[in-house]
């Protein structure tokens, strides 16, 4: 199947949430769960060709569902991406957004009177959780309390060191809600474990759970790689077999999160929707594509994606 435009999907859900908002039917109201990866490669997923990575739990949704050949991102990297798929606009009208926002950038971010996919299905009676990776702006009224989410966990920069919570300007970067915290864990086990317990705390309502993974974005760090020494000058380098651990942790996360929307009766009227930022760096695959992220190449701005 060809889609030209990525934010159609998520947006076309928005339209169908919202409808229902006058009704005190709400089992007729869909849920949606979103799950982003970062920096993934077009090819780095079993369903996608991949060989030396294993995804059983991702394959599986592109069995149950669609999977989408034609498939692009709004820009090559982190920031205009999230600020397209966020708003349903194009990062250039935004301004200032048309680039990853650096480290500790803190005058950046998404501004605080735009409108995004949370606040709106907040509106229309939704609960709605981001877990993970904000990349919008570090501020409070830029935060993703401020857009819509009614829980946050997670960074807000564009990226960490999986077991400080730090960014590579040593600025701790976790956080619950719109407080700084401390936790010990990989940071892929956190963000699926907070998954988890909103998809156990949901009740009644309706929901949007936008999961979004920094995995497996730099610095090169699997889930027993605790004691690797990572600094700044070596914070985007890295080898395949450790990125593969980082893909792996990834898509083992996905297995949990679905066997929880299983668990609480809540899959038949959910929509799953698996993507990636933008086109894989160094360590990807991003085969049959030419270029890397970053680029305009079909290799930095075609994605993965599937819907179920």
């Amino acid at each position: 199947m060809k889609l030209r435009l990525a934010l159609p999907l998520l947006w076309l859900f928005v339209a169908a949430g919202t409808a229902f908002q006058t009704s005190a039917a709400d089992t007729l109201r869909p849920n949606v769960l979103f799950f982003l990866a970062d920096d993934l490669g077009y090819g780095d997923l079993g369903c996608y060709g991949v060989q030396d990575i294993k995804t059983p739990n991702i394959d599986r949704l592109a069995k149950e569902g669609i999977r989408l050949t034609d498939f692009y991102a709004n820009g090559p990297v982190c920031t205009p991406t999230r600020c397209g798929l966020m708003t349903g606009r194009y990062q250039q009208r935004i301004g200032g957004l048309e680039w990853a926002i650096p480290p500790g950038a803190k005058h950046l971010g998404l501004p605080p009177q735009e409108k995004t996919i949370a606040t709106m299905l907040h509106e229309a009676g939704y609960a709605t959780a981001l877990s993970g990776k904000w990349h919008l702006g570090y501020t409070e009224d830029r935060a993703p309390n401020h857009h819509g989410f009614d829980h946050f966990f997670g960074l807000l920069s564009g990226n960490h060191n999986y077991f400080t919570h730090r960014e590579n300007n040593d600025e701790p970067d976790l956080y619950l809600d719109t407080q700084r915290v401390e936790m010990k864990g990989y940071s892929t086990h956190l963000v699926t474990r907070y998954a988890l317990q909103f998809l156990e705390e949901i009740k009644s309502k309706p929901f949007f759970l936008y999961v979004a993974f920094n995995a497996p974005h730099f610095p090169a760090q699997g889930p027993e790689d605790a004691k690797l020494p990572v600094t700044r000058t070596n914070w985007n380098k890295g080898d395949r077999k450790t990125y593969t651990k980082m893909v792996e942790a990834l898509d083992a996360g996905i297995g949990e999160i679905l066997l929880g929307l299983d668990k609480a009766g809540l899959a038949t009227n959910t929509l799953v929707i698996f993507s990636s930022d933008n086109g894989g760096y160094a360590l990807s695959r991003n085969d049959p594509l030419s270029h890397k992220k970053g680029s305009l190449g079909e290799g930095g701005i075609r994605v993965p994606c599937i819907a179920r």
